[in-house]
């Protein structure tokens, strides 16, 4: 430490104090990085490794301007580091010696509350795993929006509910304790999260942290007192809050949730039906949320995720939910005017976080005075369609008036993005600020105006009047006149072209002006942090008041989507239905002005549970799998769903199983994947499921492959959840036949010539035909391999399917349905030379293999 300078010596001993952080500095206009931090901050911006002199020697160092950092450091934060902020904390003009500094914040990728570092349409928890007495404790905080959520897991499905929950929340960091470290490594190396072990509190320490955050003396109406792991993981998520310098006095309020309460939904079938995250890119094109992402707010976004996440299970909740968009869409005026005024209406949430954590600046307290602004016309819109659900949120709106008007007299209309900047204050909201503003404003004007009297009173005229930070005003004379120069003048500097002059009088009105602007400066900062503060101090009122304009944004949007694409209005029931009268799927309808709808008739007492369907390849089998997952999703939202009619029994879950994808990372091949989600369905599916498979057992042998779906398909069968299995196993028809609640259907299409015509229509019945010739010539395969391919089939089926073999082909291409293994007594015949045996000799190996093979 000794070697280095003492700035260096500063910035290590910070460094010492943060392990496995990366440090970065204010050194004036930059923030600067050293030593392996210089180098790694090098590479991961692109930006250029320098050197800096310490102690002899020269040490890396690399920099990014103070007044762009937070885009440098968001990348960084997206490539897994986590970054120390390390400020000046005190003015570098009155300091002694070397500046104090210290580090005032550690950036890391569950922690972040800066806008630039977000995206504004979806949260960023962190989330933390404790592990105690068989249950397991789930907490996820947003600190950019103050939500804060527990759960607390048990039973023998614990587990694999945990990492359903994990795969809905997709946390930006998971903080794991004592026994959760297996949970740490499934969400790292499966799921990509950020994960850190931290210590856990006992639950006695962990329950008096909570209360301290919440301000109460006890946790019982929180609902979480008797669930001592998630109050644990709750107190794990405030401890890295503070240990990493986050503020957090905008969280005064935690929700208890169980998984239980809404439908559940694994991570494959997420995956499947791309939700909010497409398998192509994993961007949100072709999701189901960009459909329905009609939102005016960024709030609405957030929640309209959520709600896509966590379907609701409650019959009563999804009905008020469903009157709500139809009373929106009965009153389209109204529902015009409120996106109208929504879209005037910032992101409330995130706004207040900031102030509560003191990173607000004046042009956010501006968004958020504009917002209230907008709130009188917003509740009278409102109010003509209050009914229902859309009453109870228009009481949750808190009347915000007076700190509207706070913020109306004190910020101006539009304020510099920085503080420091100035002019942020109003004038006459504080008379010691204008009087400071008008003290300085009549010392620059004795200043402006001294230019053109000095240059009078001397004869001089190419005197100046100049500035700069070093000597502060001064008179510049060109040395050609210097001879007339007055002897109240005295001379401060010499340039190559002129003096330059001070005098007692210019000196006292720079103080005048230096000192008031110093001050007016200080005062203006020390009245917009007491701004900031009131606006804290009247969080809870607007973060309830943000959830309600959000919720109506939601339900608005709805209400859009709906009319616009003639969604209707679904029955929800409590029965094992499904009916659904020209089902269309709502992402493919969206980009597909051709879209052929269908009819859907499985479930209930009158109609068999479930679906096989059979047709080619580019049909739509799996289009039309997917559409009625969604639309059941839809309806457990609170959407209407794009068919002409619908009746909907409660899914408690819906389980796709679709598409090929292997998980080499973890050891796992295509087939073992699949069977891994199998498995799962199997294992979890109940009466009141919602199951749609795709081509499963095709990642095998035919044997193997048929043998696993028909087993499957009876076992389905027999739980009795609603079920559609699409598959090129033609034979599986034969189960329609063989199990009452069993029916087949077929994709029909429409041959003409050679030409295949796909009609996307599911009718009744099976096929056995997938035209997978056709698809590969459009596909664009070579006209021999095509030709061959026509030959190989022939044969295959007119042999049973083993073909002739040719001089190149010695082994069987394909088994046929149930071929089975040959007898013994066909390969004794086969074997057999008759024209070397004897009459006596036939007799007796005849005797032999009656003997032998009779009774089988």
């Amino acid at each position: 430490m000794t070697a280095h300078t003492p700035m260096l010596q500063q910035y290590f001993r910070l460094k010492e104090e943060h392990p496995g952080v990366i440090m970065a500095i204010r050194v004036g206009d930059f923030y600067e990085f050293y030593g392996e931090d210089a180098e790694t901050a090098a590479t991961a911006l692109e930006i250029t490794l320098t050197g800096r002199e310490d102690g002899g020697q020269r040490i890396p160092m690399a920099g990014v301007p103070y007044h762009s950092v937070e885009k440098y450091l968001a990348r960084l934060i997206a490539q897994g580091h986590r970054v120390a902020i390390c400020d000046q904390l005190e003015d570098p003009k009155k300091a002694k010696g070397l500046v104090k500094r210290g580090v005032t914040r550690v950036l890391t990728p569950g922690t972040i509350v800066e806008d630039s570092m977000l995206q504004a349409g979806q949260n960023n928890f962190l989330a933390a795993i404790c592990v105690l007495d068989g249950n397991i404790g789930l907490a996820t905080l947003d600190p950019s929006t103050g939500e804060f959520l527990v759960t607390e897991i048990g039973g023998d499905e614990r587990d694999d509910r945990l990492l359903a929950e994990l795969a809905r929340i997709r946390p930006a960091e998971l903080l794991v304790g004592p026994q959760a470290d297996e949970f740490g490594n499934l969400a790292q190396n499966g799921m990509g999260v950020s994960v850190r072990t931290t210590p856990a509190l006992n639950p006695d320490r962990a329950a008096r942290k909570l209360m301290e955050q919440l301000q109460v003396r006890k946790l019982d109406g929180f609902g979480c007192a008797n669930q001592p792991s998630a109050v644990i993981a709750a107190s794990m998520v405030l401890n890295y809050a503070e240990i990493n310098g986050l503020l957090l006095s905008h969280v005064d309020s935690l929700s208890t949730y169980s998984v239980d309460g809404f439908m559940r939904i694994d991570a494959a079938t997420r995956r499947s039906l791309e939700l909010t995250q497409n398998l192509h890119d994993g961007s949100k094109r072709f999701t189901l949320v960009s459909v329905l992402d009609t939102c005016k707010t960024p709030m609405g976004t957030r929640l309209l995720r959520k709600w896509i996440e966590q379907p609701l299970l409650d019959l009563a909740s999804i009905r008020a939910r469903h009157d709500a968009v139809g009373r929106l869409i009965e009153n389209s005026m109204v529902r015009g005017e409120l996106r109208d005024e929504m879209t005037k209406i910032s992101d409330i949430e995130r706004l207040v976080a900031r102030c509560a954590t003191g990173l607000a600046s004046p042009r956010d307290l501006a968004a958020l005075r504009n917002s209230l602004a907008v709130m009188p016309r917003f509740g009278t819109a409102l109010a003509r369609v209050a009914f229902g659900r859309l009453a109870d949120i228009r009481d949750s709106i808190v009347d915000l008036a007076p700190l509207r008007l706070i913020l109306e007299k004190s910020i101006v209309d539009d304020p510099p993005h920085a503080l420091r900047e100035g002019g942020v204050i109003r004038s006459d909201f504080d008379s010691e600020l204008d009087a400071l503003r008008g003290l300085g404003k009549s010392g620059k004007n004795y200043i402006a105006q001294l230019e053109a009297t000095e240059r009078e009173k001397t004869g001089i005229n190419t005197l100046k009047v100049g500035f700069n930070s070093v000597f502060g005003y001064f008179l510049e004379v060109g040395k050609a006149h210097l001879s007339k120069v007055p002897d109240n003048y005295i001379r401060k500097q010499t340039t190559a072209n002129a003096e330059r002059y001070i005098t007692a009088e210019l000196k006292e009105h720079e103080s005048q002006v230096l000192g008031a602007e110093e001050k007016a400066t200080a005062l203006e900062s020390d009245l917009f942090h007491r701004i900031r503060i009131q606006v804290s101090e009247q969080s809870r009122s607007l973060v309830q008041t943000a959830k309600a304009i959000a919720e109506i944004d939601v339900l608005c949007g709805f209400g859009e989507i709906s009319s616009y694409r003639s969604y209707t209005k679904p029955t929800i029931l409590e029965s094992s239905i499904l009916e659904i009268t020209a089902g269309r799927h709502p992402v493919v309808e969206a980009t597909n002005l051709t879209f052929v709808p269908n009819e859907t008739e499985i479930g209930g007492d009158s109609k068999p549970s479930l679906m096989i369907l059979t047709g080619p390849n580019m049909s739509g089998k799996s289009t039309f799998l997917r559409q009625n997952a969604l639309i059941c999703l839809m309806a457990q939202i609170g959407c209407y769903v794009p068919a002409k009619s619908a009746q909907i029994g409660i899914c408690d879950r819906i389980f796709a199983r679709i598409g090929a994808k292997d998980e080499l990372a973890l050891g796992q091949s295509t087939f073992m994947v699949e069977m891994i989600e199998s498995a799962n369905i199997l294992n979890h599916a109940t009466e009141k499921s919602l199951v749609i498979l795709d081509e499963v057992g095709r990642g095998t042998s035919t044997y193997d492959g048929m043998a696993i779906a028909w087993a499957m398909t009876e076992y389905l069968a027999e739980i009795g959840c609603r079920t559609m299995f699409a598959t090129h196993y033609h034979q599986l028809n034969a189960l329609g036949e063989q199990l009452p609640n069993v029916a087949n259907f077929q994709v029909a299409v429409d041959e003409i010539g050679s030409e295949i015509i796909w009609t996307h229509r599911v009718i009744p019945g099976g096929t056995d035909q997938s035209y997978g010739i056709h698809v590969a010539r459009m596909a664009g395969v070579p006209h021999a391999v095509l030709s061959r391919a026509r030959e190989i089939l022939v044969e295959l089926e007119a042999k049973g399917g083993e073909p002739r073999p040719t001089p190149t082909q010695t082994t069987k291409l394909q088994m046929t349905l149930f071929e089975a293994e040959k007898p013994e007594v066909v390969g004794a015949l086969e074997d057999l030379d008759v024209n070397q045996l004897t009459p006596i000799q036939a007799l007796g190996l005849l005797d032999e293999w009656k003997r032998k093979w009779g009774n089988s």
